[in-house]
This record gives structure tokens, C-alpha cells and sequence, in this order.
């Protein structure tokens, strides 16, 4: 542990804070990168079997480093996990595993870093865990039986991880609607949705579908514009999976669950299901309750201005809707970083907050801009980049590898880890 503070301390080691230490080694700042987890790309590898990405491999580079996949291929959980593990060897990046962070606090020259072992200090700090860190589960669950094998999203890995005969998939995501089709192949499959997010395919007229919408310019909205705000009130994209492809490989779709007792589900219509093995694709919630600073979190969630806080020196990357749509994917995360690494800059060199933060432009309070990512629904599941869901009166689930399918932004990450 370094005796003098460091420069910049990043909080996670996954996408979001990687392409942020590229720029820090570029500028020649003393930094160091922390992760909970045991390797780097941890939270990828964990994912489940067949989860693919949504973006073409051309999409998913970070700074500095082509993705080594064929530009118009989509690359699978691993060949990321290898990726990011290859990026921080290629740069040399100071990731230290296997820490993480318990307690972020203002001190000294800037803030304190509370880990299990160590106290680190540095002068500025960024938060890049990612806003997804906890599975979130509706009240129901916590009433079933115990008798009924239930597993989140974040847990599941493939068909075997389930008793034969009937599934319920509670939630109408992307990956609730893959997990479906996915088990459908070899079983009966019921799908509880609340809502019935946009659909869009995966490629039109034989391009990717996110050459179009980068050639259209729509990745690069800002949230606050007219355009952002359209697209994300809504809410999430549902991409490749049609609920009619899964009604006529035999999924039977339910509406929004509202009960349990037993061994019994309850449907907002009155109907009732009885169910031997629930999977809940319901999302994931934020958890910062180790932040000890104030005037940064509303509500549990984020206060900033594009990453830039109200607190001198404290930062967040890697949020949805950070400024724009693509803000929390892999291959976009970048520009969120440059932008936070001039700012950076400019507060080491004046020691003030330069103009951008909360106070200036668009709202980012929960409610309002950035905050009100329109998809907080119980049901919704975000990918790599998912949203809480209602998680009141819900006893824990047995843990297990996390995992998701077919995602390009943020999944299940704690302090110190971010997908």
C-alpha cells in the first residue's frame, strides 16, 4: 500500500474501470484499480453458458485495443472475460484483485478507501462498479415453499441447473425472454411479464442493429435531449427475442405475478399456477451503502452530471444513461471515460471541481434526467445493465455462478467489480 496518497483510486475493475485506467496511464497519474473479484473479467466468465453479445464484435473495443473477433461476429461471455484480461496485460493496468471495497469516505487529502485487509488514500476517487450489484426479488418469492426450486437470473446457467418438468420465468427482459426460449426446448415453459418492452431485431436489412443506430446517430444522444428522452422513457429494448417466436415454440405467456402461496402463483387477471421451479428474471437493485459521503446518493442512487458529483474529486462511470444510451456498453463506456479523465485532470491540476457537475445542466437526482431510467419495473431485466426490482419481505436464494445471456452492458457487480 502506497505511504503517500495516490492520485486517482478507480473502484472496479471490469469494463468501466479498465477504459478509465487507460486514460489515467496516459495522462501518468499514480492510480490504482480495485476488484473484488479473483480475475479479471470475473463477472463475464460467471455468466451463463450460452450468453452471446448483443453488439458485434466491431462495437466492443475498448481504448487503444482492437476486440480480436471478426468486426461483424458476436462475441460469447469468455472471449469477453479473455478480452478484458488481455486489455490490463496489454497496458499493464494496476488492478489488484481479490479487494473489496467496504467503506468510501472523505479524509485527508481527499478520500479514504476501506478494504478488508487495507486503508488506501487517494485524492480523487471513480466509482465503477456499475449500478447493479444485488438480484432483486419480488415479496412472492420469499412465500413459496420451499419445496420449489427457485433460482435468479443472475445464478442460472443452463437447463440443468433445474429439476425436470414445468419452469415459470418471471419477467419479460431480455433475458427473461431468452431464459424461455432457452428452456422451452426441453420443457414447459410459462412466462410472467408485466410489461411488453420494445422488440428490435438484430440485424435489418442484413447490418448490425447497432450500425444502424450508430449511423443514425442515436447512440450518441445526449439523455437530456428531446431524442434521449423519448428513447429512454421507453424504457429498456427487448433485441432478438420476439414474444411471437416464443409463442410458437410453445412458451405460454402470463400476466404480471402478484402472489404466491405454497406451492400456488397468483396473476394480476385472478389466474393461478401451480409451480415446481421458478426462475426470476427480474433484475438486480444498486447497493452504495458503503459510501460514507454525502451529498452524492438520492434514494440509493447516484447524484452526478455525465460521472461528475457534487464532491470535489468523486466520480461515477459505467451507469446507464451516464450521458447517453450507450453509456454502460462495453464498446462506448469509453467516451464517458475521456470525458471524466479531462476532468480529472483539470482537478488535479486547479485542486476545484471543474464546471459539470450536478449543479449545471441536466437533472441527474433519481426522478428526474439520468435518474429515471424508464425501465425500474420488477420485471425488467437490463442488461449486463439491469434495473432493481421490488425486493421488500424476500429471503435470500442459495448463491451460485452469475450469470446472463446475450448482454452488452452491466450485470450483477459489488464494490470493487463491475461486468
Amino acid at each position: 500500500m502506497p505511504d503517500s496518497p495516490l492520485d486517482v483510486i478507480v473502484i472496479g475493475g471490469g469494463q468501466a474501470g479498465l477504459a478509465m485506467a487507460w486514460y489515467l496511464r496516459r495522462q501518468g497519474a499514480r492510480f490504482l484499480v480495485l476488484d473484488a473479484g479473483s480475475e479479471i473479467g470475473h463477472v463475464w466468465r460467471s455468466r451463463w453458458d450460452s450468453l452471446v453479445q448483443f453488439t458485434a464484435a466491431r462495437y466492443d473495443a475498448l481504448p487503444g485495443l482492437a476486440f480480436p473477433a471478426p468486426d461483424d461476429t458476436y462475441p460469447t461471455k469468455d472471449e469477453v472475460a479473455d478480452y478484458l484480461r488481455a486489455y490490463a496485460g496489454t497496458f499493464d493496468l494496476p488492478v489488484r484483485l481479490n479487494t473489496r471495497v467496504t467503506r468510501l469516505s472523505r479524509g485527508g487529502a481527499g478520500f479514504e478507501i476501506g478494504t478488508a485487509g487495507d486503508t488506501f488514500h487517494a485524492r480523487q476517487v471513480v466509482v465503477a462498479t456499475g449500478p447493479f450489484q444485488t438480484p432483486a426479488l419480488p415479496a412472492p418469492a420469499a412465500r413459496l415453499d420451499r419445496a420449489v426450486t427457485q433460482l435468479h437470473s443472475s445464478v442460472y446457467r443452463s437447463p440443468r441447473d433445474l429439476p425436470d418438468g414445468p419452469v415459470l420465468v418471471v419477467g419479460g427482459g431480455n433475458s427473461g425472454l431468452q431464459i424461455a426460449e432457452e428452456l422451452t426446448a426441453t420443457r414447459r415453459v410459462d412466462l410472467s411479464a408485466g410489461a411488453t418492452p420494445p422488440v428490435l431485431p438484430q440485424r435489418l436489412l442484413g447490418k448490425d442493429l447497432f450500425w444502424w443506430l450508430t449511423r443514425l446517430g442515436l447512440m450518441a444522444k445526449p439523455a437530456d435531449s428531446w431524442i434521449g428522452r423519448r428513447v429512454r422513457d421507453r424504457g429498456e429494448l427487448v433485441i432478438g427475442t420476439s414474444r411471437r417466436t416464443l409463442r410458437r415454440a410453445g412458451v405460454t405467456f402470463r400476466p404480471r405475478l402478484t402472489g404466491a402461496d405454497g406451492t400456488d402463483v397468483r396473476f394480476e387477471d385472478g389466474s393461478t399456477l401451480q409451480v415446481g421451479a421458478v426462475v426470476w428474471a427480474t433484475g438486480f437493485r444498486s447497493d452504495y451503502s458503503w459510501m460514507a459521503v454525502g451529498g452524492v446518493l438520492a434514494d440509493g442512487r447516484p447524484v452526478h452530471r455525465r460521472g461528475v458529483t457534487n464532491v470535489p474529486g468523486l466520480y461515477f462511470l459505467g451507469l446507464p444513461w451516464q450521458h447517453t444510451r450507450s453509456s454502460a456498453l462495453l464498446g462506448f463506456v469509453k467516451d464517458d471515460a475521456a470525458y471524466l479523465a479531462d476532468r480529472i485532470a483539470a482537478h488535479a491540476r486547479t485542486g476545484q471541481r471543474p464546471t459539470g457537475g450536478p449543479g449545471a445542466g441536466a437533472d441527474h437526482r433519481p426522478g428526474a434526467g439520468h435518474g429515471s431510467d424508464a425501465g425500474h419495473r420488477p420485471d425488467a431485466d437490463h442488461r449486463p445493465g439491469h434495473h432493481p426490482g421490488e425486493t421488500t419481505g424476500v429471503t435470500p436464494l442459495p448463491q451460485g455462478p452469475a450469470s446472463q445471456r446475450r448482454n452488452h452492458a452491466s450485470s450483477p457487480a459489488g464494490p470493487g467489480s463491475q461486468p
